[in-house]
């Protein structure tokens, strides 16, 4: 598998993530003013359009758990692979080793981007401001 159509699909897949964020909270800003001007039925939507927004969180959290999974088998495949005295390094990038999958992930975009943690998910701060 091509590292760069994994990184190009990553970055694509946080971009629909930034997507749909910025249209929850959209809908979210229109529901609150409609509800400040005295609709009854928006307070409702909004608290609706909160449980939609929770259970993205929760998916999000669940895709970003799997791609971290993933990353920590691999990396621990190509750590019981490596030559003795081989440390790899988390913070540095590391080179591309040509012919390994697991070693060309681990150096690619989206390896450093979840061995660092990076979610791409509706976050906390999200769900606040919206509410």
């Amino acid at each position: 598998m091509d590292m760069q159509i994994i990184d190009q699909t990553y970055s694509q897949l946080q971009a629909q993530a930034q997507q749909s964020a910025q249209a929850l909270q959209t809908l979210a800003g229109k529901l609150q003013a409609a509800a400040a001007r005295g609709d009854s039925q928006a307070r409702e939507w909004g608290l609706d359009l909160k449980e939609i927004a929770l259970s993205f969180q929760a998916e999000q959290q669940q895709v970003v758990a799997l791609l971290q999974s993933l990353h920590t088998a691999a990396s621990q495949e190509v750590t019981q692979q490596a030559p003795a005295g081989y440390a790899p390094q988390p913070q540095a990038p590391a080179p591309q080793q040509s012919g390994s999958f697991l070693g060309n992930l681990l150096s690619s975009s989206f390896g450093q981007s979840i061995a660092a943690g990076a979610g791409f998910g509706i976050g906390d701060d999200l769900i606040k401001d919206i509410f």
